[in-house]
């Protein structure tokens, strides 16, 4: 147990001593990054977890902005983007897909984006489309029936007369309903009799 405390002890100690000597190279890196006066960003290798910490509290303290981007753990990287360089959204979000971020691209779409809401803004202006169906109904079945076979069975329908009108002679129960009612009561009352 005293070797295995001694020998962790000593693991620490070493921890300790590579993560200090890391902050060390990532603050040179930082300080040579703010030096160097046409670059606005700077991608660093992949690195673990506590390593992109440091890196990203060296940046903080340093006054830029930090973002790590990548899928899985070890694909993880960083990238130090100076205060006056500072990524758009779009840019964070090509960066997140893994893309190259492309400036003359994203204008473009910023272009396009700007047409689409001119295009919608004069459509509101115009007002709302008219009530009613986009296309004729007609042409819809045109290819069933044709266009002048129903413009001719149109012509020659004659509505029926008595369309909706069942003549009494039809039907089947001519009773009314008070009739219908006293002739159910009466076979109840029958029943009752024969079961008494």
């Amino acid at each position: 147990a005293p070797e295995q405390a001694a020998r962790m002890k000593k693991l620490q100690e070493q921890e300790k001593r590579q993560k200090v000597e890391f902050r060390k190279r990532m603050e040179q890196e930082v300080s040579q990054f703010i030096q160097a006066t046409g670059e606005p960003r700077r991608r660093f290798q992949p690195m673990n977890k506590i390593e992109r910490s440091i890196l990203h509290d060296v940046a903080e303290v340093a006054g830029l902005t930090s973002f790590s981007f990548g899928d899985d753990e070890d694909s993880r990287y960083v990238m130090v983007f100076k205060k006056e360089f500072a990524p758009s959204d779009e840019e964070l979000d090509a960066y997140r897909r893994g893309e190259e971020w492309d400036p003359a691209r994203a204008e473009e779409r910023r272009r396009l984006r700007e047409l689409a809401a001119q295009q919608e803004e004069a459509e509101l202006e115009c007002g709302p489309a008219p009530p009613g169906p986009p296309n004729d109904y007609k042409d819809k079945y045109r290819h069933l029936i044709g266009s002048d076979a129903a413009k001719a069975a149109a012509r020659t329908m004659e509505a029926n007369k008595t369309y909706g009108c069942v003549p009494v002679a039809n039907k089947r129960d001519t009773r009314s309903i008070e009739e219908a009612m006293n002739e159910i009561r009466a076979k109840k009352r029958l029943r009752q009799a024969e079961d008494e």
